[in-house]
């Protein structure tokens, strides 16, 4: 008896009879047409809105090219029938050019370089042997990549941020040699080495000024996610005359970086 009369008042409250409007709702139609005039007469009260006219911003216009690059000319000759004259037919003369500059690359081109070492003997004293012309210095002895190619992969890791399994891919792409990561690693190292007069240099420049600001920035490698991150330490220092920094230094803790703090 209960759920029945519970049932018979919902259908009263949330049925289709149930929504109807009240007394309240209905005089909201009887106050319709007051509105209307009320929101009329303020309108026509207000001061008309005004539209501001729009800024017409002047174009930068066309960036210039840089000066120092420099410049390739491309000739393109008129078509054989733009040669003659249309109305006497004689061949015309090119008066001028009409010049436009764009911004291109020659791609990167692999080549091999042969070294040949001029060898001498004496053909009345042959007791004196063969002379033979001096090998230039190189970056890695006997190494079959160039200087310029390991130059090369030390500036794409360390400032184009490309890493070294990236740049065997590329290598393997362009010239069809496979050099391992390993490899390219022990063309960093080597560089590395050569450099640590610099870093001395650098280290006794920081320590020179009045005080040193250090910042640590950790830096998580995938292929090294067993091991803990590298920290990239960036140091700074100031002059004794200064009381802010004016030059700075950065290197990587390729260690643990006891000689990074003076």
């Amino acid at each position: 008896m209960l759920e029945e009369r519970l049932r018979v008042a919902l259908i009263e409250k949330y049925g289709a009879g149930g929504e109807k409007l009240s007394n309240a709702q209905m005089e909201l139609f009887d106050l319709e047409p007051v509105v209307r005039e009320v929101i009329a007469e303020a309108e026509t009260k207000g001061e008309p809105v005004r539209h501001l006219p729009k800024k017409c911003y002047k174009h930068p216009g066309r960036q210039e090219l840089p000066a120092n690059l420099p410049r390739v000319e491309r000739v393109l000759p008129c078509t054989r029938d733009q040669r003659v004259c249309r109305r006497c037919g004689k061949e015309t003369v090119v008066i001028g050019y009409e010049e436009n500059s764009q911004l291109d690359v020659e791609p990167a081109k692999y080549f091999v370089l042969v070294t040949k070492r001029e060898k001498r003997a004496c053909r009345s004293c042959e007791e004196l042997g063969v002379v033979s012309a001096p090998l230039p210095t190189r970056i890695i002895e006997k190494c079959l990549a160039g200087d310029q190619i390991v130059i090369d992969t030390v500036v794409r890791k360390y400032c184009d941020h490309i890493p070294l399994y990236r740049q065997s891919a590329i290598l393997e792409r362009d010239t069809g040699l496979d050099l391992s990561r390993a490899t390219l690693d022990g063309w960093v190292l080597k560089v590395g080495e050569l450099l640590i007069p610099l870093v001395a240099a650098m280290r006794r420049e920081l320590i020179s000024g009045s005080y040193i600001q250090a910042d640590e920035t950790p830096h998580f490698d995938e292929s090294r996610a067993s091991k803990p991150s590298l920290n990239l330490p960036a140091l700074c220092r100031a002059p004794r005359w200064a009381a802010s920094d004016s030059c700075h230094a950065s290197a990587p803790d390729l260690q643990t970086g006891p000689n990074c703090s003076p």
